[in-house]
């Protein structure tokens, strides 16, 4: 479903999708066919997002320390 405006995530303006939890309007980056949430719903409840991808990690990061 296409819908009008920005994503309520990163603000890109290719908004396709409407979180059926949140009503978020998110873009293809954070939307997850498979549960019909936003990444962020999808976080929360325990559906981890396996569609990382290089774009959405810090430059020159692939190791966190705490």
């Amino acid at each position: 479903m296409s819908v009008a405006g920005l994503c309520e995530i990163c603000e890109r303006p290719d908004v396709d999708h409407t979180c059926d939890r949140c009503g978020r309007l998110v873009c293809d980056r954070h939307w997850d066919e498979d549960t019909g949430m936003c990444v962020e719903c999808g976080a929360e409840v325990g559906q981890p997002s396996d569609r990382m991808s290089p774009e959405d990690m810090p430059d020159g990061v692939d190791t966190y320390r705490f």
